[in-house]
């Protein structure tokens, strides 16, 4: 298996949005986007599936090592083979491979976030980064399509956040804003416990809101003339904020007890239509 067959395995068993939105691009472009994508998911699946911390800090403290041997032409991994060819292309920085790592870390390092301005530093590290990373892959003329990256990456983290708050809370964990809870008169005993209520729906229609408005953010920076070659994210876009306007339809205190998703087919045609429009 070669490294770009193992990083587009790696893609395609996750599942993800994202992969339905990189069918989509030139062969290059799709193998690099792929193989980021693929370093996401090996280090996310450290912070995710290591029960041991211990264990976990080590293997990430690999990859910072790895890293740094892709950047001396001495890669190991797989995935560090395959992006290789990607780094030297598009001219990726060394520093957003280690930030990614760093917000994996956080997850072993805090199961709380105290307030907005915490939260808004991990989505940034496992989501803007790669944002940035990608808007470079698939090319851009004007800096502030970098602006549009930034927050996109946080409106498909946020997306992420509502969608997983049963799931996360199984693990101990709660990625809602404990001062936001507050104001809302949710305990954390309330979402460990998937107590759906009116002041837990008030909560996360709050949320939703937020998202929202990041997405809505995101778009109106793109410039024009970057949407062409920006398409990749507006696919994701489209498929994230559909499934957020649907979680919100639906009710969304459904997310304490099931993991909402939209069905292959849909994505697929959410991701084609975002193609012909733009």
């Amino acid at each position: 298996m070669t490294p770009n067959e193992y990083c587009k395995e790696k893609a395609a068993a996750s599942g993800s949005s994202f992969y339905y939105s990189f069918l989509f691009l030139p062969k290059a472009k799709r193998q690099a986007i792929t193989a980021l994508y693929a370093f996401c998911r090996e280090v996310d699946d450290i912070a995710d599936e290591c029960k041991d911390l211990s264990v976990a800090r080590i293997k990430l403290a690999w990859w910072r090592t790895e890293i740094g041997n892709l950047y001396a032409g001495k890669p190991q991994h797989p995935v560090s083979k395959a992006l290789a060819e990607a780094i030297n292309r598009h001219q990726l920085d060394q520093e957003h491979f280690l930030e990614i790592i760093d917000g994996m870390e956080m997850d072993l390092d805090q199961n709380r976030y105290a307030d907005f301005k915490q939260l808004q530093l991990y989505c940034y590290r496992v989501a803007s980064v790669v944002g940035l990373l990608s808007v470079q892959i698939f090319g851009f003329k004007d800096r502030k399509t970098l602006k549009y990256a930034h927050d996109l990456g946080i409106a498909l983290q946020l997306t992420n956040i509502i969608r997983d708050v049963g799931e996360d809370a199984r693990r101990n964990r709660i990625y809602l804003p404990l001062d936001e809870l507050k104001k809302f008169g949710v305990t954390e005993a309330e979402i460990l416990n998937s107590q759906a209520s009116d002041k837990i729906k008030a909560l996360l229609d709050f949320q939703i809101e937020r998202a929202e408005t990041f997405y809505d953010r995101a778009l109106r920076e793109l410039p024009v003339g970057d949407r062409k070659t920006q398409r990749t994210g507006l696919m994701m876009a489209a498929i994230y904020r559909t499934l957020l306007r649907e979680i919100k339809a639906d009710n969304p205190t459904q997310v304490l007890n099931a993991r909402i998703s939209l069905p292959p087919l849909r994505k697929f045609w959410l991701a084609w239509k975002t193609f012909i429009k733009y």
